[in-house]
């Protein structure tokens, strides 16, 4: 898993692997993100919770075992943190720091490699929490430089000020173990053949047709029958031209489906995707061996809606992976399609591509959800080849719960992607500044290209 990632878990004692030579603690959150008292915090003081839900087992070869009991869970526990330390220097120089989860049978479930650790001495390594009557990991790395002080009072942790920076001597030994190189199969319950839940039964939805009719780009192969909301007309604003423009192509169906979308100019698109019933939706892009690439959406939101950044591939055959459970609607746009930054505040719901084009300035975003933003940048000023997108330098928001984010934006061209954004948010520009380059090179403006794409685009953004 990267940063932000997140899935399913069976429901069954599970071992964690912590590494390389940090300390470990577990904290044991209630809905409201808080401890209840001493008792839900686990560390090699206290390495047992009073109900078996956490335990430490010990330390070797600067690897920590625990187990997470998530069979014994209390109901008013709803996730459980698992946290790292260290007593000197920063986490940027602890050597493959991560993170791994077995189930009983000694099978790898989940892991999360740290590699943006920077200045912090704690960081919440990963967390699981409950959902839809099941368990998830979910791969957090959020560092606190201030400590586990800081980490702990987040999290309801009463702090004394004269309390020592790191944590108070051993109140008893910690349990022995010497675990095998691959971690033993754990005495419990007898390995549970593991099933997501069940989504919910899809509610019918009545979709309501535009009022004045709009284009409708060629679908390849049978046409589906399924009715599905069309975008709003809206005129594109013609400032951007980086990637080639294309006519939308567009698909509706119901369930479960793979999508292929032909012809298309290979490079970086926008996958426009609405799903109108309750339950989970998964989308993932399918490379030339019918293998799932990274996922493009991986969520439990109810009618789900999101835009999402894909790259066609050089045959110009975009096949997508599409788990849903009710009618569906989904568009392939031009990255020209994609809605402006401007000072205005945007207000939208999930996941997006957004585009800035004018000076340095600030990005001022409001996050109203209850699980992760994650928020990518790629600055393509220099950037000549319209096939690709420059490398990712890590993300400028990775945060979990409601959140007031300002991030400064380079120059434009740039391509602000949320990643993940499972809830409603606002954004808008501030501080803008004037465009230091000139209007040529690097995806800026081309107007010949631009006049033959507005009719292409008039209706390609919601």
């Amino acid at each position: 898993m990267i940063k932000g990632d997140n899935g399913f878990l069976p429901t069954v004692p599970l071992r964690l692997a912590v590494r390389n030579g940090v300390d470990v603690a577990v904290l044991l959150l209630t809905e409201e993100g808080r401890v209840r008292g001493d008792r839900d915090i686990v560390f090699h003081g206290a390495p047992v919770h009073p109900s078996g839900a956490a335990r430490l087992l010990g330390e070797e070869n600067g690897t920590v075992w625990l187990d997470a009991g998530l069979t014994s869970v209390e109901g008013e526990i709803v996730r459980l943190l698992v946290v790292g330390s260290t007593e000197t220097g920063t986490l940027r120089d602890v050597d493959e720091l991560s993170v791994e989860a077995f189930a009983p049978d000694g099978t790898s479930v989940a892991r999360y490699d740290v590699t943006d650790a920077g200045g912090e001495t704690a960081m919440v390594l990963a967390e699981l929490y409950r959902l839809a009557g099941g368990w998830k990991f979910r791969a957090v790395g959020q560092g606190y430089a201030n400590g586990l002080a800081g980490l702990a009072t987040d999290h309801g942790v009463e702090v004394a000020d004269n309390a020592p920076a790191q944590a108070a001597a051993p109140l008893q030994e910690p349990v022995p173990f010497r675990p095998p190189v691959a971690p033993a199969p754990i005495p419990a319950p007898a390995p549970v053949a593991f099933q997501p839940p069940a989504a919910p039964a899809p509610v019918p939805v009545a979709f309501q047709p535009p009022a004045a009719p709009v284009p409708v780009a060629k679908v390849q192969g049978p046409v589906p029958t399924v009715a599905v909301p069309a975008p709003s007309p809206e005129p594109i604003v013609p400032d951007w031209t980086f990637g080639s423009v294309f006519e939308p192509y567009t698909q509706t169906g119901r369930d479960n489906d793979v999508i292929t979308a032909e012809g298309l100019p290979p490079g970086p698109v926008v996958v426009d995707l609405a799903v109108d019933a309750k339950g989970y939706t998964g989308l993932w892009p399918l490379s030339r061996l019918n293998k799932d690439g990274e996922s493009l959406v991986n969520s439990t939101e109810d009618n789900f809606r999101g835009r999402l950044l894909t790259h066609v591939p050089r045959n110009g055959r975009l096949r997508l992976r599409l788990r849903a459970d009710g009618p569906w609607r989904l568009q392939v746009l031009p990255l020209a399609a994609a809605r402006r930054l401007t000072e205005e505040p945007m207000e939208c719901f999930g996941p997006d591509v957004l585009l800035h084009t004018g000076g340095t300035a600030d990005l001022a975003i409001r996050y109203r959800g209850n699980d992760n933003l994650i928020v990518y940048l790629y600055e393509l000023a220099d950037h000549d080849d319209p096939t690709t997108l420059p490398e990712q330098q890590g993300s400028v928001v990775n945060e979990i719960g409601r959140r007031r984010e300002t991030v400064p934006l380079p120059e434009g061209p740039l391509i602000v992607h949320l990643k993940r954004a499972d809830g409603p948010w606002s954004a808008r520009l501030k501080h803008v500044q004037p465009h230091s380059r000139p209007s040529s090179g690097g995806g800026l403006p081309n107007v010949t290209e631009i006049d033959k794409a507005q009719g292409r685009l008039r209706w390609g953004r919601r």
